[in-house]
């Protein structure tokens, strides 16, 4: 080849190379179009009339933000194969013993230790009360609660996605869980803590009261929030941001800022 031409050929590389600086073959998925939930909503105990509105509402979400939702009530979707393809699951208000047959619950448990995502609302903690691992999973039980009334809520978990462009200090109507434990002694770190001088909690005051949380365990990621009891929870932007930030964390396409040590 003369030194003519590869002087043309050196020239035409300079001005294209700059395009493609930095691409693969194959490009990475932006990071939050391209991950797949599982909302699970089956009930076999109390159930919330909050449900469909969740359910509309998550898929919403993820048609507005690039993720698929897929919607069941179906144990039988408990299956190593098909969990696989999901990179987050999400407990809506279940309640009772809703994965009871125990090749169900081994499909998760391999899913979360194979680093999996759980996302639990509201009743998710009213569930699996003989399943202890699960218990481990979702940070706390439900013991009782008292009647609906506004609340404040103290965003404590800075970085967090579920935390962000919501108040410090946020005022709204829920049914306010108390828990059986402080989830705090299980290692998560506390997203969202209620003050309790601002409503009437009834017999279960627990003082430090968290209501959302996260953190890493057996593996995967878990992100729980008491709120979501009402229909209106689903209708409301700043609960929405809430539930988008977590799904996201629990899914991988979020950081989780999860350590109990954090801010």
């Amino acid at each position: 080849m003369s030194r003519k031409r590869l002087l043309a050929l050196a020239a035409l590389s300079a001005i294209v190379a700059p395009a493609f600086a930095g691409t693969s073959a194959l490009a990475a998925p932006a990071d939050d179009s391209a991950f797949r939930v599982l909302v699970f909503s089956k009930t076999a105990a109390f159930r919330h009339d909050s449900i469909p509105a969740g359910v509309a509402a998550i898929q919403k979400l993820g048609e507005e933000n690039g993720f698929a939702v897929d919607a069941t009530e179906d144990a039988n979707a408990f299956t190593d194969a098909n969990l696989a393809k999901y990179q987050a699951v999400v407990f809506l208000s279940t309640t009772g013993d809703p994965v009871s047959q125990p090749e169900q619950k081994a499909s998760f448990e391999r899913y979360i230790r194979n680093g999996g995502g759980f996302a639990g609302v509201h009743a998710a903690s009213d569930s699996g009360y003989t399943w202890s691992w699960y218990g481990g999973l979702v940070g706390s039980y439900f013991r009782n609660h008292p009647a609906q009334q506004n609340a404040t809520v103290k965003m404590v978990g800075q970085g967090a996605a579920s935390n962000r462009g919501l108040p410090n200090r946020w005022n709204r109507w829920d049914e306010w869980y108390n828990f059986r434990g402080n989830p705090r002694d299980a290692g998560v770190r506390v997203l969202a803590e209620l003050d309790e001088t601002s409503y009437n909690p009834g017999s279960g005051a627990m003082g430090d009261h968290p209501i959302a949380w996260c953190h890493r365990y057996d593996g995967g990621r878990s992100w729980y929030t008491g709120m979501g009891h009402t229909k209106e929870s689903f209708s409301d932007p700043l609960f929405l941001k809430h539930l988008l930030g977590g799904i996201k964390m629990a899914a991988g396409a979020a950081s989780f800022p999860c350590d109990p040590h954090g801010d």
